[in-house]
C-alpha cells in the first residue's frame, strides 16, 4: 500500500532571503500525506483506507522514500470478505514505498509505488459457506503466518486549482479548491495458499478509481473523496474453488488543521459499502456496510525528514472491519530543488 497525498500557510514574500524563503517552504512541506502510508492504516484492506490530504498540491520532482509499521488487532485479515466470522487476529505490518511528484499537462500529479509484508496469528470461526469442505461450521481454526504483502502502484493527478510548480515558486502558493482523481492497481504478488483461509496475499488484481475534492479555510482544509474497487476473480480460492466478488463503494471525509511549524492533525471517517461474494457461483451473505473513524497527526523532524502517527477504529461493521489499526510512517524527502 495507495494517498503530495500543501497550502504554504508559511509562504515568503517576495523580500525574502531565497535560502530563508526554501527553509519555510520546507518546514510546510514536511509533514506531507503519501498514498502510501494509507495501505498501513487500513492492513492492506483497499476499500477501508483513511487518507487525509490526498489531494494536496506538491512541488514537481521530489522524491519521496516512506518505512512504516501498523498494529491491527480484531476481527481483521487481508481479505475482509474471506468466509471467516469472530476473528481474533493480530496483524503486524511493515511497509516500504516511493513517490514521485510530476508536471503532466501543467497540472500537479504523483506516482507511488507501496509494498507491504505482514506477520499475521489468530484463529476466526469457520462460517456455513465452506462447511462443505470437510469443516464444520463454527469450528475455530488458527495459523500464524508472516509473507510479502500485494503490491500496490497508484497514478494521481489534480485536474483543477493545483497547478504544476517548481519548489521556489510553491511558496506563493496557496489552496483554495483543488479536485482530483486517481487510479490504483493492486497486483497479486502476496504470499498465498490455496489450502489456507487466512493469507497475505489475496490472489487476485485490484483496480480503484477514485475522485477528490479538497476545499481550504485556513488555517482548515476539508477533503471528500469517493471510490470503486473492482476485483477480478480468485481461481484458487479454498482446495480450488472459485470466488468472484462485486465491486466495493467506498468515501472519505477528512477535517485537516494546520498547526504552526508544518504541524498538522486529521480527523478521518469513511464508509464503504457492497462486496457480495459468490463461490463457484454460489452467492454468499456478505454484503458490506461499514464506518470506521480514525486521527492523524503529521510532525516535522527536519526539512528532509517527517513523522506520522495515526489509528482507526470500526465504528459500525456489517461484515468485517471490525478492528482497532495504530501505525506510525518516517518519510524522506528529497530532490526538486530542496
Amino acid at each position: 500500500m495507495q494517498r503530495c497525498r500543501r497550502e504554504a500557510e508559511a509562504a515568503a514574500t517576495p523580500r525574502r532571503a531565497p535560502r530563508s524563503r526554501l527553509r519555510s517552504i520546507a518546514s510546510v512541506l514536511l509533514p506531507l500525506t503519501l498514498a502510501a502510508l494509507a495501505a498501513l492504516a487500513a492492513a492492506n484492506a483497499a476499500a477501508q483506507d483513511l487518507e487525509p490530504r490526498a489531494y494536496a498540491n506538491t512541488p514537481v520532482g521530489m522524491n519521496f522514500a516512506i518505512v512504516g509499521y501498523a498494529y491491527t488487532h480484531g476481527d481483521v485479515a487481508a481479505d475482509a470478505s474471506v468466509p471467516l466470522a469472530n476473528g481474533n487476529v493480530q496483524l503486524n505490518s511493515a511497509l516500504v514505498a516511493y513517490v514521485r511528484s510530476l508536471d503532466v499537462l501543467g497540472k500537479s500529479a504523483k506516482v507511488d509505488v507501496i509494498l507491504p509484508y505482514s506477520w499475521a496469528s489468530g484463529s476466526a470461526e469457520i462460517t456455513q459457506d465452506i462447511a462443505s469442505a470437510g469443516l464444520q461450521a463454527g469450528d475455530r481454526a488458527s495459523r500464524n503466518v508472516g509473507g510479502l504483502g500485494d503490491a500496490r502502484f497508484r497514478f494521481s493527478m489534480n485536474f483543477y486549482g493545483a497547478p504544476a510548480l517548481s519548489l521556489e515558486d510553491f511558496a506563493d502558493y496557496e489552496q483554495d479548491l483543488i479536485i482530483g482523481g486517481s487510479l490504483q492497481v493492486t497486483a497479486p504478488i502476496g504470499r498465498y495458499q490455496g489450502d489456507k483461509l487466512l493469507n497475505i496475499g489475496n490472489n487476485r488484481w485490484a483496480f480503484k478509481p477514485e475522485i477528490g475534492i479538497s476545499k481550504s479555510w485556513k488555517p482548515l482544509i476539508l477533503e471528500l473523496s469517493a471510490a470503486g474497487t473492482f476485483y477480478t476473480d480468485n481461481d484458487r480460492f479454498f482446495h480450488g474453488h472459485r470466488r468472484s466478488q462485486n465491486p466495493i463503494g467506498s468515501t472519505q471525509l477528512h477535517a485537516i488543521y494546520s498547526f504552526p511549524y508544518g504541524i498538522w492533525g486529521a480527523l478521518d471517517f469513511t464508509y464503504y459499502a457492497g462486496g457480495k461474494t459468490r463461490i463457484d457461483g454460489v452467492s454468499r451473505h456478505d454484503v458490506e456496510s461499514n464506518t470506521r473513524v480514525g486521527a492523524t497527526i503529521a510532525l516535522p523532524v527536519n526539512r528532509y525528514n517527517s513523522i506520522k502517527l495515526y489509528g482507526s477504529t470500526g465504528a459500525t461493521a456489517r461484515a468485517g472491519g471490525r478492528f482497532d489499526a495504530i501505525g506510525i510512517a518516517w518519510q524522506v524527502r528529497w530532490g526538486g530543488g530542496l
